[in-house]
């Protein structure tokens, strides 16, 4: 039975946010907590000649100094963590260990961590370190990179290749009726949570052996345990990570290692505990970011626009110790039934901060990039943009040819035609008008794919009607808490107020990263499993028991209902979980469940769905875009939490209105120096900026899933956004843009050129 799930339950961690009572890394007292401040590169290219910590050592309260000279040895990171690479072209980290060499490859890379017994006096005595450098010029441009790759793969994984020819993409683009090519460019963009990076390290000693304790902010307990426990040659054991709280990610927190192995480093140093709790403006450079982009569409197609070639092609940058590519083609491989397809991605090293993933990687600007070129098409050929895409519906994946596990994509969008007002719209551009402003529409498709892991958790019934469920995975404000808790309850037959839910500690039974928008699919079923196969330890407890009004009963016969089990064919016979454990004498049953993907894996294609639609007001005397409306129909399997679920799409949409129209990374083209550095600078989108949204989801649940039938919401909400936005802004002035964001400077350029 499933009575908590799909209910709008408040957020079970929202009264301990609200008043503070939510502990978070940074937070934690320890005894004899040292701090720690980094010193970083005023370069971005070259050999660090000399140190001088002189003055820094000497001021009061001083303890130590480390630099590439003086630190601890780590062992190199591995080339792969579980099935994801980590080095290399295409790896999700950077190769380098912190504090190691010599070698500066970017500005704003960590050269020093001063370490003081207050914050003040470690950031005061991290000002006197004075570094001189063998400078040589750096490498800041995409196109002049003398150091260019083509990984062959995302992740590492067979099945995310990232260069690929279907047909013959070359042939048909030049046999076709209508042939459109265009660039599209996005900015560097930073993902900015409203809490930093920060770490505490703390080293004990347990019976001769050497024990790591990491309070951290990420989002992969698992992936920093094993990283940590590689580095220092300790067993996996030996390393505890805890963060039961984290204040956002967006991407961030979960593959870039530097800045624990930091702290760790300056603890194991000065024997104490350490806290490293990083600035704003470092959050520009050791957190990660989203490349820029430069990408070439080209679309073959009929009069009618049925699609017959789709060519794309993408350049990103990475910096030079790292490989990481944003893989833009992930729509363009599967979204429109295209028989010639090919893409390919090329990466830049350059002299800048290693890039990550964020929210919708690859998807985000490069599903913009593609649903551009769609709304261009349709423009060239006069044909109604939601009718392009029903044009070029892909009944199956037309990349792999399985069929799809699930997909409403027509009724998401016939939906968003309904709420924006679709049927207002003018086709002709620059037609619509209110007052001074001009008024358009635009509309793209979303998607995301719907990914599931292995996990397992660990379910505990106590005998005062109580449970416990346990699992090492996390709350980065995506309501895991609430909606884990809601499983837990209909996994265990109990009211929700009797269910409590810990997550954040790698101690906890193990759980993959949170991204990708995979753990309510990969995690809820664990939980399940976990639940069951406590419940089933208390049946057998039961039926064995000769006190029990279930003595001799088939345990199949037995339903679990409100904290009793029963017979289902006479409810009236039964008892409570209490009683059956305390004439057992025991305070507790406690189990643990596993799940991981089947056989479905390889039969069916597993997305999630939906359509954006937007509705902009732009004063072409100021080149001022304004979002009036934003409309987002989702196709996502079933819905956990209503309030939940519609905040993850709320935040996400809002997160592509920021990348849509004001968020931007800028450096210095002479020095790498990254100019934006705030967030009085890097501009996300405040209450004025965010429009009036209209979120819906079908709730059909996905069959092929699993049990819940339920796919990841965090990201697919980010993704359609900047082209609908986009587009609208096309049919609002007759100008197309191509280059995110859309600032008003640009809109004045294209304006002058028309």
């Amino acid at each position: 039975m499933m009575d908590a799930i799909g209910q709008p339950l408040e957020r079970a961690d929202a009264h301990l946010k609200v008043t503070g009572a939510a502990r978070y890394a940074a937070e934690w007292d320890l005894p004899g907590l040292a701090y720690g401040a980094v010193v970083v590169s005023g370069i971005a290219r070259g050999t660090v000649r000399a140190i001088d910590a002189k003055a820094a050592r000497r001021t009061p309260g001083v303890l130590a100094v480390l630099t590439h000279e003086n630190a601890p040895r780590l062992r190199p990171l591995p080339d792969k963590l579980g099935k994801v690479l980590l080095r290399g072209e295409g790896g999700m980290t950077e190769a380098r260990q912190p504090l190691q060499d010599a070698e500066v490859y970017y500005a704003g890379q960590p050269l020093a961590v001063v370490v003081a017994d207050t914050h003040e006096r470690a950031r005061h005595a991290a000002t006197l370190v004075g570094v001189t450098y063998d400078e040589q010029p750096p490498e800041l441009a995409m196109t002049t990179a003398r150091r260019q790759a083509r990984p062959a793969t995302f992740l590492g994984s067979p099945e995310e290749k990232l260069q690929v020819s279907i047909g013959d993409p070359a042939a048909a683009l030049a046999a076709a009726p209508v042939r459109l090519e265009r660039v599209y460019e996005s900015a560097v963009t930073h993902h900015n949570p409203i809490e930093p990076l920060a770490t505490i390290a703390h080293w004990e000693q347990r019976d001769g052996a050497d024990f790591l304790t990491l309070y951290d902010t990420t989002r992969f307990l698992t992936g920093v345990q094993q990283i940590a426990a590689g580095a220092f040659s300790l067993p996996k054991e030996n390393v505890h990570v805890i963060c039961p709280f984290v204040g956002g990610a967006f991407g961030s927190k979960g593959w870039l290692f530097a800045p624990p192995l930091l702290a760790a480093l300056a603890a194991r140093m000065v024997g104490r505990p350490v806290k490293i709790e990083w600035r704003r403006q470092d959050m520009f450079t050791v957190a990660g970011h989203r490349s820029a982009t430069r990408q070439t569409l080209a679309l073959g197609a009929t009069p009618d626009g049925q699609l017959t070639a789709l060519q794309h092609d993408t350049q990103s940058h990475a910096s030079l110790v790292s490989g990481f590519a944003e893989p833009c083609a992930n729509l363009s491989r599967m979204l429109y039934q295209v028989p010639n397809l090919g893409f390919t991605h090329q990466v830049a090293h350059l002299n800048l901060p290693s890039p990550s993933t964020m929210r919708g990687p690859g998807e985000t600007v490069g599903g913009w990039a593609l649903e551009c070129a769609l709304d261009e098409l349709a423009t060239e050929l006069k044909l109604d943009p939601v009718a392009l895409r029903l044009k070029n519906y892909a009944e199956h994946n037309p990349e792999t040819g399985k069929p799809w596990s699930s997909k409403h994509l027509r009724d998401c969008y016939a939906r968003g035609q309904a709420l924006i007002g679709w049927e207002k719209r003018n086709p002709v551009p620059r037609a619509m008008r209110e007052g001074r402003y001009l008024v358009g529409y635009g509309m793209a498709t979303t998607m995301y794919p719907a990914g599931r892991n292995a996990a397992t958790a660990r379910a505990t019934i106590s005998a005062d009607g109580q449970a416990l469920v346990e699992s090492a995975t996390h709350e980065i404000g995506n309501g895991a808490r609430t909606i884990f808790r809601q499983i837990s309850a209909d996994g265990l037959g109990l009211p929700v107020a009797r269910v409590r839910f810990e997550l954040g500690d790698s101690a906890l039974p193990p759980a993959p990263n949170t991204g990708g928008s995979v753990t309510t699919a990969t995690v809820g079923p664990a939980v399940l499993a976990a639940c069951r196969n406590a419940l089933r330890a208390l049946r057998q407890l039961a039926v064995r028991d000769a006190q029990s009004p279930l003595f001799g009963a088939a345990e199949e016969a037995i339903e679990a209902r409100a904290g009793r089990l029963q017979l289902r064919a006479a409810p009236a016979q039964g008892e409570d979980y209490g009683a059956i454990l305390r004439r057992a004498r025991l305070p507790a049953v406690s189990a643990e469940g596993s799940a991981k993907p089947g056989p479905e894996k390889k039969q069916y294609s597993f997305y999630s769905f939906g359509a954006v639609f937007a509705q902009v007001r732009v004063d072409e005397a100021t080149g001022v875009i304004r979002v009036a409306r934003l409309c987002g129909v989702y196709d996502v399997g079933r819905v956990m939490n209503p309030p939940t679920a519609r905040s993850q799409l709320l935040g996400g949409m809002t997160m592509g209105l920021g990348a849509t129209l004001m968020e931007e990374t800028s450096y210095d083209p002479r020095t790498g120096h990254p100019v934006v550095r705030n967030l009085a600078d890097y501009h996300v989108p405040s209450l004025a900026d965010t429009p009036e949204m209209s979120i819906e989801f079908l709730d059909n649940p996905d069959p092929h899933i699993g049990e819940l039938g339920a796919r990841g919401i965090g990201e697919i909400g980010c993704v359609g956004t900047p082209a609908a936005i986009t587009n609208a802004v096309f049919h609002a002035t007759g100008q197309r843009l191509r280059e995110l964001p859309l600032t008003p400077d640009k809109l004045l350029r294209a304006a002058t050129r028309a």
